[in-house]
């Protein structure tokens, strides 16, 4: 269709142009012949007698007539409004073309009388219509051409159409097929019936399909190794702590028989060295029971034993155990906030806040370290650990809580393993909860611990979650 109309509009323009130019040469031929006839009948009648054969000239011939001498000066004037003066020099200087005057757009031709001393020229002006002649008949032509055109276009186009849409409804509703759920994550080709833009698409798709297909299968073949890697590596994991835990528990126990001096008093390198042993010991098994927890978390077959439990009780008992680490190392160990309770399993949550205080302890070479029990409306109780240590870099922030990842000094990065704040997120995003970090490099850090306060089932219930901490005083440990 826009060719149609495109052809359509070429053509009218070429058929107007020809009947202009068609118009335009007969005005400026009938010009000369009427110009030259009159030149011949002014030179044959007196001055006086010119006015009349001008005027009469132009009233039959309906055209502009204008006699006027070299100067620009006007001798005989037939014409409806006398041109200027510089306009009449301009025409004496050419010998035809084409201007405007009361009649419209007009041809004029230029001719001498010369007539004995006479030096006066005659100018014809001749309309050239516009539109020009015939345009009716040629409208009509580019109509019914149009019209054909379009039709013809129309035509095609519906076919084409048809075809096309017929092969992209079948395309359509075999990738439909193919999204089924019950179908084949990769399923098959999809049959090329065309060698237009629908099968060349077809064709790509396919490819796609085949790509997605080997993709598939190598992301099984993966996947099944990796299921069982860490099958293997939780196995192994857990039958290597055990192993080592039976041993551990021995070298403990005997040291702390032989530092209650049960067999006699010892020396003081003798209950330094034990001391030594007991604190690696005791070191060794906290990252024994990390590495337990990761694997229970990582397999899935760690459960929470939730009820509603005093977060302030717990976190007191916590300040309490890392009172001596605290003192140990000359900072200050705070606890504030209120009595509020949480729906969750007590000794994960004592592990939680263990972890992160323990964290501060370690980290933290002056000052103090403060935890803070908060309850944040009727849903959320809030638990915040500050210290002022040496803080934590923006870039490395986004990976404190990864597993095997620590950031601070060399030094003090090797009393551990990494575990410790990974395990802590983990187990508050099993509780439903979140933890936050806010740090800055010299000003210390503060992460912000949120705990449910009640449970899904129990928000409609008239007891508070403290009353119901209260009526079970034993949930707490």
């Amino acid at each position: 269709m826009v060719l149609g109309f495109g052809a359509a509009v070429l053509f009218g323009w070429l058929g107007v142009n020809e009947l202009r130019r068609r118009s335009d040469t007969h005005a400026i031929q009938a010009a000369k012949i009427l110009g030259r006839t009159l030149t011949e009948r002014l030179r044959a009648v007196s001055a006086d007698q010119r006015s009349l054969v001008l005027e009469r000239a132009a009233r039959r011939a309906g055209v502009e007539l204008l006699l006027a001498d070299p100067s620009g000066n006007v001798v005989v004037d037939a014409t409806l409004r006398t041109p200027s003066r510089s306009t009449i020099l301009d025409l004496l200087c050419t010998s035809s073309g084409t201007t405007h005057t009361q009649l419209g757009r007009v041809r004029y031709s230029v001719h001498p009388v010369q007539s004995g001393r006479d030096p006066t020229s005659l100018v014809v002006f001749k309309p050239a219509q516009d539109p020009p002649p015939a345009m009716g008949p040629l409208l009509t032509s580019l109509a019914v051409l149009v019209t054909l055109l379009v039709g013809v276009a129309a035509l095609v186009a519906s076919a084409l159409a048809r075809d096309v849409n017929a092969d992209v409804d079948f395309v359509r509703r075999r990738i439909r097929a193919m999204a089924n759920k019950e179908s084949e994550p990769a399923g098959k080709p999809v049959p090329i019936r065309s060698v237009d833009a629908v099968g060349e698409l077809t064709c790509a798709f396919n490819e796609l399909v085949g790509r997605y297909a080997e993709a598939e299968r190598g992301y099984r073949e993966n996947l099944a190794r990796a299921l069982t890697y860490d099958r293997d590596r939780s196995a192994f994991l857990a039958a290597l702590s055990h192993e080592l835990r039976t041993p551990l528990n021995a070298i403990l126990g005997f040291a702390e028989v032989l530092l209650a001096e049960v067999d006699g008093p010892l020396s003081e390198s003798a209950r330094e060295n034990l001391e030594v042993i007991r604190t690696s010991g005791r070191h060794l098994a906290s990252l024994i029971d990390d590495i337990l927890d990761l694997s229970a978390l990582e397999s899935g077959q760690l459960r929470l034993a939730r009820s509603y439990v005093d977060v302030y009780d717990i976190a007191q008992s916590v300040v309490r155990e890392e009172q001596v680490s605290a003192q140990l190392k000359g900072i200050e160990l705070r606890l504030s906030g209120v009595h509020t309770a949480a729906w969750a399993d007590p000794r994960r949550v004592r592990q939680i806040i263990t972890n992160v205080v323990g964290n501060g302890i370690k980290f933290t070479q002056s000052g103090y370290v403060e935890v803070h029990v908060a309850r944040d409306g009727s849903t959320r109780t809030l638990v915040a650990v500050t210290d002022t240590g040496p803080g934590i870099a923006p870039d490395e922030q986004a990976t404190i809580f990864e597993e095997y990842t620590q950031s601070g000094d060399l030094r003090v990065r090797r009393g551990g393993t990494g575990l410790g704040l990974a395990i802590t997120r983990r187990l508050v995003q099993m509780h439903g909860g979140s933890i936050a970090l806010e740090s800055r490099l010299t000003r210390g850090s503060t992460f912000t611990i949120v705990l449910p306060s009640e449970s899904e089932s129990d928000k409609d219930l008239d007891m508070t979650p403290l009353e119901a901490v209260s009526t079970a005083a034993g949930s707490v440990a």
